[in-house]
């Protein structure tokens, strides 16, 4: 067991999970000793948000598992120089699958990764692969672009409210997305954007929102691991957007709707992949169409037409006949950024770190 400051371990078998499954597991089918995975979250585990979604992702391998697997789970290590010495350590101790979740897991899990020939690591938010380094991510933008939709619908003053974690591509990318989903519905709409530097802070959070607020925001999306954004809104009138859970428990009856995330897939097939001896580091980027990204019941305050307009703008952009980055796109100094009759091209928005003509705020 680790013995190691702010760190929670948590050791599953399977005696909470169902039968083993039959396919892709011959690999230890007939073995000894459980599968051993090691699981590293960014946050602590709760009831709602970021590392919530992981942890059922970590369910949905107990599940399929059983009592074939062994999961290692250690919360709220954020700081590389932790996340380092956590991922060296759950390597060295056997587990033959290790998992991080967060984007700021990167340069350790690249550090120790080549240590480890012979163990998987799957990183989520990752952008960076080696020889046994893989990585798994959402199209959230594909989400934030049906929520910004359904927050034009609804708001009156057409100024949408942004709150993200940290000015990463990974944010940078899903806030430009909400508000191009709201300008679809009202060209003139704008969103002001606040990075809190933190993805778990729910007192700066809660002083964003109600900066946000007092600027006339009556729509708030939220990126960070809390409901803090969701709560405040409902509390101040203004309509809210969940993020990766569905928090309209937290919204006073105002959240019109959430783009939650599913990893269930991600954790299972890189858990069949090391059973079965078939694993091979990969770049797995899901959306709407494969289910990771999923909306959330829809608020039903939103007409029921509005509604059907949102649940079609779902099936199209899944089916890629709507794409939220299609031209003309201008950065905030109106420089055209993608051509009419253009997309922005995947490489390009997994690496954005411009805002959209209409954002308000600064990245720096």
């Amino acid at each position: 067991m680790f013995n190691l400051t702010r760190r929670q371990f948590l050791q599953y078998s399977g005696a909470a999970g169902a039968a083993l499954g039959t396919t892709g597991l011959a690999g230890i089918a007939s073995a000894q000793e459980p599968l051993k995975i090691g699981v590293v979250y960014v946050s602590p585990i709760a009831d709602i948000g970021w590392t919530k979604q992981h942890s059922l992702g970590v369910d949905a391998i107990k599940a399929e598992f059983g009592d074939k697997v062994a999961l290692t789970v250690i919360d709220n290590i954020f700081m590389p120089q932790d996340a380092e010495r956590v991922f060296r350590e759950l390597a060295a101790s056997g587990n033959q699958l290790v998992f991080g979740t967060s984007f700021s897991h990167g340069t350790p899990m690249q550090k120790v990764a080549p240590r480890f020939p012979k163990v998987a690591f799957e990183h989520c938010s990752g952008i960076v692969h080696l020889a046994n380094l893989g990585t798994f991510e959402a199209k959230y933008y594909e989400g934030t672009f049906v929520a910004g939709a359904a927050g034009a619908h609804m708001s009156k003053a057409g100024k949408i409210g942004f709150i993200g974690g940290f000015p990463i591509p990974d944010i940078v990318g899903p806030a430009n997305a909400l508000l191009l989903g709201a300008q679809s519905v009202n060209p003139e709409a704008t969103c002001n954007a606040i990075f809190l530097n933190s993805w778990f802070d729910p007192g700066k959070e809660k002083e964003a929102a109600n900066t946000l607020l007092s600027q006339g925001c009556d729509v708030i999306c939220s990126m960070t691991d809390t409901a803090t954004g969701v709560q405040v809104a409902g509390e101040g009138g203004a309509w809210s957007i969940g993020y990766a859970s569905d928090m309209a428990k937290f919204g006073s009856g105002k959240q019109l709707t959430a783009f939650t995330l599913d990893w269930s897939s991600d954790y299972v097939g890189a858990a069949k992949g090391v059973a079965a001896g078939t694993w091979k580091p990969e770049a797995r980027w899901d959306g709407l169409a494969g289910g990771v990204v999923k909306m959330a019941p829809y608020n039903e305050a939103i007409p029921a037409d509005v509604i059907t307009k949102l649940k079609q703008l779902e099936a199209d952009i899944g089916s890629g006949k709507v794409h939220p980055y299609a031209g003309e796109l201008k950065d905030q100094d109106g420089n055209v950024k993608v051509a009419a009759g253009s997309v922005l091209a995947d490489a390009d928005i997994r690496g954005m770190n411009w805002f959209v003509k209409g954002m308000i705020g600064k990245l720096g």
